[in-house]
């Protein structure tokens, strides 16, 4: 029988979850850190086991989002590739400038020795699942251009690769060391066979794909231009209005919203550095292409549940309360 590690918040009292689960999450995935949409609230569930170098992780949680800078994976020791399949609510996974939404029945892949961030709008169910850099390795695969990609899991490999993982989650308990590694390298074979199959498809579907990161490579460029809209995208990139809303068909955010919430995270991300030069409120949503303080109050508020200052304030807060941390695992 294989060993398991299982954390659970329930037994904590309700002020110390929060800290306690970003100590967690930080430990378990090698450098992470955690935003909890400023919620004061939080429970979470983590159980996690080993089938040979696979590390599978089964994650209940109230909503929250994850991040990782490029200096988190620097000091990262070990790089792997990770996988996102979602049981219950949905993960918004962005690397090198695409973002992948996936829901019960899909999964995404990411690099963990890259920036990544993962978003968790609502109370999730996640099966993740990390295989170590090595196993995934084909030569001509272009793996950089896979990373968060919606891989599916409705029909072919993806669909048994996404039933290996969760059956091999399932069963671990049961299973010997030997039989354990043995399931790890299937999954490793059925991913590396899923992201073959996808980089080959030249469909209306990886066409869409392809605009999508266009799209998100140009908005990341222009993210701090106020002016920044959907007629001088569309002009940009020398293609109608109806091609970049079609882009985002499916998605569980239109362009228009997307290009909102790139700036409200930009502008959580200034808001949680609490150094004595931390910028100003206004400068930080101006710099960001919010040119009316209102409007990225209302919408801030509406993301957060909090008004920018007191987003602000609580991070201060937390920086005091949490002791300081290695950058590596």
């Amino acid at each position: 029988m294989t060993a398991a590690t299982v954390v659970s918040t329930d037994n904590f009292a309700p002020r110390e979850r929060a800290p306690v689960w970003r100590e967690w999450v930080w430990k378990h995935f090698g450098g992470l850190e955690s935003d909890l949409y400023g919620d004061t609230d939080f429970d979470g569930h983590m159980a996690s086991g080993h089938a040979g170098d696979v590390i599978l992780t089964k994650l209940e949680a109230n909503r929250h989002r994850v991040v990782r800078t490029a200096d988190m994976a620097r000091a990262s020791d070990t790089g792997y590739f990770k996988i996102v399949a979602p049981m219950q609510g949905r993960a918004g996974v962005e690397q090198m400038g695409r973002r992948a939404w996936v829901s019960p029945g899909g999964w995404t892949i990411y690099d963990t020795s890259s920036a990544y961030a993962v978003d968790n709008p609502e109370r999730v169910e996640h099966l993740i699942v990390m295989l170590p850099k090595a196993q995934l390795l084909e030569r001509g695969l272009p793996l950089e251009s896979l990373m968060a990609r919606h891989v599916g899991g409705a029909s072919g490999i993806a669909r048994v690769a996404l039933a290996t993982m969760r059956s091999t989650y399932q069963e671990l308990p049961h299973m010997s060391a030997s039989a354990a590694r043995g399931a790890g390298e299937l999954i490793a074979q059925a991913v590396r066979l899923s992201l073959i199959e996808l980089s080959g498809q030249e469909t209306a579907v990886t066409q869409r794909e392809a605009l999508k990161d266009r799209i998100c490579a140009y908005v990341a460029l222009r993210l701090r231009d106020p002016a920044l809209s959907i007629e001088q995208i569309a002009q940009a990139l020398n293609c109608s209005k109806r091609h970049l809303h079609n882009a985002f068909a499916g998605e569980a955010d239109t362009l228009a919203s997307y290009i909102l919430q790139m700036r409200l995270q930009a502008c959580l991300r200034e808001l949680q550095q609490t150094s004595p030069q931390a910028c100003p409120i206004t400068e930080i949503a101006l710099s960001w292409g919010f040119n009316n303080l209102s409007h990225f109050s209302r919408v801030f508020r509406a993301h957060t549940g909090l008004s920018p200052s007191g987003f602000r304030q609580l991070s201060v807060t937390r920086a005091a309360a949490l002791p300081l941390r290695p950058l590596r695992h």
